[in-house]
């Protein structure tokens, strides 16, 4: 298989300077809104897929529509959309371009740490600059073959203050990030989460993501060489885990909705592609159609992504009644439990839709020139973030044993 293509024209580009984006103040704004970047991403995805090209214009799009601070806190100036809502335009966004919507995804999840970890005057700062269209990136895990949870990146105090070292992968929205927040040990083995911005000193971001789908995420390497942070944006991470909230339950929801609306996109595809291209079966009928088969294919396709749509709102309504009370141990669990439910229908969906796209539109669907086979690429690579089965042992143990939860961004 040929790897895909590193995009050159991504070698050391930094982010254009933030321009104040759009307010968004309603929910109803937030869904008319996605629906318009939507149409901007749906625009040549298949090209950019192909040729690997990022979407830098396609992620400008998505930050001067005002979508990146939809969930800053109503007291922030921001919109502080219900989660039903954020799961809705990622599978909005997902539909139209599954890489581009990813691009953003964390800037959420870190949002959702900021509410639980950050002191006042750290949130204000870091909402401020949302508003002001500042994007936030991610610096995953490092690609050593240790657990997940290994922390190898190293902050250390010198006579210029606080300095970050180490190498990250799985690092997606870094390389089109203003800021890249971090997870480090300080010298007394505190967990951190570091403020570093992408145009420092010392910081790399490479752009050697090779993964099969998900081709223009840029989800590659970040490099700290000494590189000095932003040290009153620091958050103590310590006392995390053992603090109810909602920052799991968030980051899982965002991806449980990628996942329908690669689902929602690879059926409007086969949509498409029966009504205009696919052949009948010969000596059966007249046009695709009218072809028993497909017609019953196509019902059951529609019923399972309702189902796994109305179960993802679900979980999203779940965390927002979660929210409007103090969080506890027993409703934080609730809210991972519904999010679960709703990766498993939403994961199965994806992987359903985009195999059966080329199954039910016949063989000229696997052409090149369309690219169906994206949705299917994506799904597939998407999927993988967090392994599904054990969603399915996190709600049998809740379920029989009424044991909670362990609380970390995959829950």
């Amino acid at each position: 298989m040929t790897l895909p293509l590193i995009d050159a024209t991504a070698a050391d580009r930094l982010p254009p300077p933030p321009i104040r984006p759009h307010l968004i103040r309603q929910d109803a704004e937030a869904i008319e809104a996605a629906h318009a970047v939507a149409r901007i991403f749906a625009e040549d995805a298949g090209e950019r897929d192909r040729a690997r090209r990022l979407p830098w214009d396609e992620i400008e799009a998505f930050t001067a529509s005002g979508l990146g601070g939809i969930t800053v806190p109503r007291d922030h100036g921001g919109a502080d959309v219900s989660h039903a809502t954020l799961a809705e335009v990622f599978a909005i966004l997902a539909a139209a371009d599954a890489s581009a919507a990813q691009i953003p995804q964390n800037q959420f999840g870190v949002l959702a740490v900021v509410r639980t970890a950050a002191r006042p005057a750290q949130a204000e700062r870091i909402f401020s600059d949302v508003l002001a269209g500042h994007r936030i990136g991610n610096a995953g895990p490092a690609r050593d073959g240790r657990a997940i949870t290994h922390v190898g990146t190293r902050l250390t105090e010198g006579t210029e203050g606080a300095r970050i070292s180490g190498t990250r992968f799985y690092s997606t929205g870094a390389l089109f990030a203003h800021w890249i927040p971090a997870r480090a040990l300080d010298d007394d083995g505190r967990p951190l989460l570091v403020w570093v911005r992408r145009d420092a000193e010392g910081v790399r971001v490479v752009d050697d993501w090779q993964g099969f789908g998900q081709r223009t995420t840029a989800s590659g390497t970040v490099v700290f060489a000494d590189a000095a942070i932003e040290e009153s944006l620091t958050l103590d991470l310590t006392s995390l885990a053992e603090r109810p909230a909602l920052f799991g339950p968030v980051s899982q929801l965002v991806q449980a909705a990628i996942d329908a609306g690669i689902a929602r996109g690879a059926v409007a595809a086969a949509l498409d592609f029966v009504r205009s291209k696919t052949r009948a079966y010969p000596f059966t009928v007249e046009q695709a159609t009218e072809d028993p088969y497909i017609l019953g294919e196509i019902g059951r396709l529609q019923t399972d992504l309702h189902a796994a749509e109305e179960v993802l709102a679900r979980a999203g309504r779940t965390l927002d009644r979660v929210a409007a009370e103090p969080v506890t141990a027993d409703s934080s669990a609730r809210a991972s439990v519904a999010v679960a439910e709703a990766k498993i229908l939403t994961t199965e969906i994806a992987l359903e839709a985009s195999e059966r796209l080329l199954e039910l539109a016949g063989t000229s669907a696997t052409r090149a020139e369309y690219n169906l086979g994206r949705f299917w690429r994506d799904a597939r690579v998407h999927t993988l973030h967090d392994p599904v089965r054990w969603k399915y042992h996190l709600l049998g143990n809740y379920t029989l044993n009424d044991a909670l939860p362990a609380r970390h961004q995959w829950n």
